[in-house]
């Protein structure tokens, strides 16, 4: 067909759907929501049943396919694949402060409060109904997105046949602080590893912050480089090799040159790089909501910090990175952040969103559900996604410690095939 795209092994085809901002006003305001649906070359004109992907994130496109490769591979075996821009994201009515800029901070705040889970679940459902009717697909998450096929478990498993995890099984009931406080004792553990892998690095962060200390440092986005912003690369940290690149960037941090020591010009480039705040905003702005119900947020990872000192820098103490903490100077620190300041303070006090889950409801749940959970991420507990799958009827999992949190993107082949055969009673947790 016309429209028909070609990747290496994978036709593509794009779909807009023009969605309610409002799920409960349906006739109000719309948005739009993309996504590409994939088929191996061989199975263009076949019925194929869907599997939908929802990214991780919050606040991320879909993953944006190359060649046939990874979990696509096997998926494409027997699906057509699904890859969802969530609403707020990629092509769906993207989000940042130039497309917010028109209203004020509560009318911002009040916009933004429809980009949770629910909203994308419910997108999800009109989607399907556009494209198959009746007939059930199937989903996988992936962090984040895992969170929403609890949410798709939750309120509307009859459009659903089988379900995946991977890395993204939430606490059904935790609070936020619940959540900081387990994840800071994870990236003491991350920093241990990857100080102990790199033993030169200690000192080599250790200098750059004493420079950063002493000296005005503008990154290659404009923004001065902080201590606390620094230690922000530790997000990478918690990847399959995600920590390589910070300790080979903090290899070439400072170089000698005839005025004395300065920061590498492409060090302040790299870093910018290695950081998505000024380029997915929601992921800042919402990042602590979607562990709320019904109470707000207040800036939790910024609370419980304060109860494990070792974060907070001093030159006489080691140096820590941080994970995937969401920080209220954020929004005086980050360029594209800073015009979403007072609405990302309204969001952290709002204490009326709306509940995610229902225990009762899951634990008699009828579709099939397998969940890769890795015990060693660094995002998710795995000792609340234990917790949660003892609560979920009909959830099978792989507990391992073979793949860090990114393990589908690094071995996605393997993985969605386990899971697959989970699913189909070829292998039992």
């Amino acid at each position: 067909m016309s429209d028909l795209q070609r990747l290496a092994g994978i036709h593509c085809r794009k779909h807009f759907f023009s969605l309610p901002l409002d799920h409960q006003a349906p006739d109000g305001e719309c948005i739009t929501v993309f996504a590409r649906e994939l088929v191996a070359p061989e199975h263009t004109d076949s019925n194929l049943p869907y599997l939908v992907y929802f990214q991780g994130g919050p606040g991320f496109g879909a993953i944006r396919p190359a060649a046939n490769g990874g979990w696509i591979k096997r998926a494409l075996q027997e699906y057509r694949v699904l890859l969802l821009d969530q609403r707020g994201t990629g092509l769906s009515s993207p989000i940042n402060y130039a497309s917010l800029a028109h209203l004020d901070s509560q009318a911002q705040a009040d916009y933004l409060s429809h980009f949770r889970a629910d909203s994308i679940i419910q997108d999800a459902e009109l989607i399907r109904a556009q494209l198959i009717g009746d007939e059930k697909w199937s989903i996988l998450g992936q962090s984040f997105g895992g969170f929403c096929v609890l949410k798709y478990l939750n309120d509307a498993p009859h459009g659903l046949h089988e379900a995946y995890i991977t890395g993204g099984i939430p606490s059904l009931t935790r609070s936020a602080d619940e959540v900081y406080q387990a994840t800071y004792k994870r990236a003491l553990a991350k920093n241990q590893d990857f100080f102990a892998r790199f033993p030169d690095a200690q000192a080599l962060v250790k200098r750059l912050a004493a420079y950063l200390q002493q000296n005005e440092v503008r990154i290659a986005t404009g923004e001065r480089l902080t201590v606390e912003m620094l230690q922000l690369l530790g997000i990478n940290i918690g990847m399959e090799q995600g920590g390589e690149p910070v300790y080979y960037l903090l290899e070439q941090a400072l170089i000698e040159t005839a005025k004395g020591t300065q920061v590498n010009p492409l060090f302040l480039a790299h870093f910018c790089q290695l950081l998505d705040f000024n380029t997915n905003p929601i992921f800042a702005l919402l990042h602590e909501s979607i562990y709320c119900q019904q109470e707000a947020s207040s800036w939790a990872a910024h609370r419980v910090r304060q109860t494990y000192e070792k974060f907070n820098y001093q030159a006489d103490k080691p140096f820590l990175f941080t994970g995937e903490m969401v920080y209220p100077w954020f929004f005086d620190q980050f360029t594209n952040l800073k015009p979403l300041k007072h609405a990302a303070h309204l969001l952290a006090d709002k204490a009326d969103w709306p509940m995610l889950y229902d225990p009762a409801k899951l634990a008699d749940n009828q579709v099939p559900v397998a969940a890769a959970i890795y015990s060693e991420d660094m995002f998710v507990e795995m000792n609340y996604s234990l917790e949660t799958a003892a609560q979920v009827g009909n959830l099978k999992y792989w507990l391992t410690s073979e793949y860090e949190h990114n393990g589908i993107r690094m071995d996605g082949e393997h993985i969605l095939d386990r899971l697959i055969g989970i699913n189909r009673g070829e292998r039992l947790r």
